[in-house]
């Protein structure tokens, strides 16, 4: 039967429902035509949430980041779910917290097929969806019945020079240039850039050459304070600045089509930095990242929030500032609320913590088995429950490979220098191995260095937050709380496996962890299973 469906029919094929009509985002009148909002993600490559000039500090320069701070929101508590790449990505992109994503909720695994993510919902909807440099990844979403990566259609021909030899080629402005050319009449657009720096390998030195000084630097409380080390913060500050320089040719790009206005722009990182103690821990420097969000004269700027949000509430954001409902399969909550107050500070009085997590990091230990952690933080603490306390944090000795393997001056001076006391305690807070809780008053103790969890005088917190981190993730359907956690020590890896003891098949689930009822592609099994 052919029927010509208008808006309304097509609305509630798509289960939206005529409601979606009236949502304040869906249209914006610009110079008496009317448009729908664009959607604009720039994240960059594990970031701590300090190093943007916005933020107040002095050794990386983010002119980009700091206007879109001023002319919209600087969000001083944003947290990606964790502190890896792909887990946190695949948070990001279907509103869901890791232990809600299967396979999608470890490094480099599987993305499921039935997990909608936001860039098809709007693409759905009449958007017109894609990316460059890095998307979802490192992993396999082939395998799962998908046609392209969860976060769009690839635009990456473009490239340029870069400032030293470890930057990428792709020219990520050419790129998004390149995708609004590509772009129908009147279609409104949901991008995602994601650069690849400041991702190691670094040039060394390459800071310095370029002009940097090493006073400037401020060195977190858990590295040595050496020069080597100050050196190597310099080169991922340099990284930063070119993640940076593409976003202001972008905001120019739009400006120049009269479409920055009317453009979403959200510009985050997906974890924190690769140092020790950052990058693949639950710590504030490896899960709490810079955010910044603008959106024209939609929202008021100049504004400074501190609510704690999550990168699972941007997907419903995202759906609800372009006029579409938010699936109930999301756990994540929209935004929408503290970008539409006129007030700084604390906002939303319901957004009392958030809830971080982490599984496998890299194949670094025997039967690669990662390291199952799930952490609560509130505005002044952070609790940390790790399920396997008797595996080492950062990986397995002698490689300890869970922090960046790659040459990083900071992890060779932990590693190296262990003679002096206060080199080993740096040691041990990064390397050694943890008690199954922690607990940081983390508004006095960024660095997350003296851990109370034994201490009497917060026992009762340190109860009250663990009881809660257990009725959440019980809630949530976390394997870890539900008895059958070593689902996760099952999921294939699609990346570099190396030569440790026991299961090290790429791309194989691990049959000693297999659960009863648990579907496995029959082509992903070893073949002696």
């Amino acid at each position: 039967m052919n029927k010509r469906f208008n808006r309304v029919d097509f609305l509630k094929v798509l289960g939206l429902g005529a409601t979606a009509l009236s949502m304040p985002g869906l249209i914006l009148r610009c110079g008496g035509r009317a448009k729908r909002l664009n959607i604009l993600l720039a994240i960059s490559d594990d970031q701590s949430w300090p190093h943007a000039g916005a933020y107040g500090c002095d050794f990386v320069k983010t002119p980009a980041f700091d206007r879109i701070a001023e002319e919209g929101i600087l969000f001083t508590h944003g947290y990606c779910p964790a502190p890896q790449c792909s887990p946190c990505r695949a948070a990001l992109l279907t509103g869901r917290n890791i232990w809600q994503l299967e396979e999608a909720g470890t490094h480099a695994s599987l993305f499921p097929g039935k997990y909608q993510v936001y860039p098809e919902l709007l693409e759905a909807s009449g958007y017109f969806v894609g990316y460059t440099g890095k998307p979802w990844g490192p992993g396999n979403w082939q395998d799962c019945g998908r046609k392209r990566n969860p976060a769009g259609q690839e635009f990456n021909r473009h490239s340029i020079t870069a400032d030293t030899s470890e930057i990428g080629s792709t020219d990520y402005a050419g790129n998004f240039k390149d995708f609004l050319e590509a772009r129908p009449d009147g279609q409104p657009f949901c991008f995602w850039y994601g650069a690849r720096e400041p991702h190691r390998t670094y040039e060394q030195g390459s800071g310095l050459r370029a002009g940097k000084k090493l006073e400037d630097v401020e060195v977190p409380p858990f590295l040595p304070d050496t020069k080597a080390v100050r050196s190597d913060l310099l080169d991922y500050a340099l990284e930063i600045e070119w993640f940076d320089r593409h976003l202001a040719r972008m905001l120019q790009i739009l400006e120049d089509l009269g479409e920055l206005d009317q453009t979403l722009l959200i510009v985050t990182s997906d974890n924190g930095m690769p140092f020790p103690r950052a990058k693949a821990n639950l710590y504030e420097y490896g899960t709490h990242m810079p955010l910044a969000i603008r959106w024209g004269d939609r929202i008021r700027g100049g504004r400074t929030v501190d609510d704690l949000v999550s990168f699972i509430d941007l997907a419903p954001t995202f759906l609800e500032a372009a006029g579409l409902e938010t699936p109930p399969t999301m756990t994540g909550r929209s935004l929408m609320k503290i970008l539409d107050s006129s007030r700084s500070g604390r906002i939303d009085p319901e957004r009392e913590y958030v809830l971080t997590g982490r599984e496998r990091h890299t194949h670094t230990r025997p039967d690669n088995l990662g390291y199952p952690s799930r952490a609560l933080r509130t505005a002044e603490y952070l609790y940390i429950c790790n399920f396997k306390p008797d595996r080492w944090p950062a990986g397995d000795p002698p490689g300890y490979h869970d922090i960046d393997d790659y040459d990083s001056p900071s992890k060779a001076a932990l590693i190296e220098n262990v003679e002096e006391e206060e080199a080993q305690r740096l040691f041990d807070l990064a390397i050694g191995k943890r008690p199954a809780e922690e607990l940081y008053a983390v508004e006095n103790d960024p660095g997350c260095l003296h851990n109370l969890a034994d201490d009497l005088a917060y026992e009762r917190i340190r109860d009250n937050l663990h009881a809660e981190l257990e009725r959440v993730l019980t809630a949530q359907g976390d394997p870890r709380v539900l008895g059958y956690g070593d689902i996760f020590e099952s999921y294939p890896r699609f990346n570099r496996m190396r030569d440790l003891e026991g299961f090290k098949e790429y791309g194989k689930y691990n049959p000693k962890f297999i659960q009863e009822g648990q579907y496995v592609p029959e082509h992903l099994l070893p073949e002696s299973h």
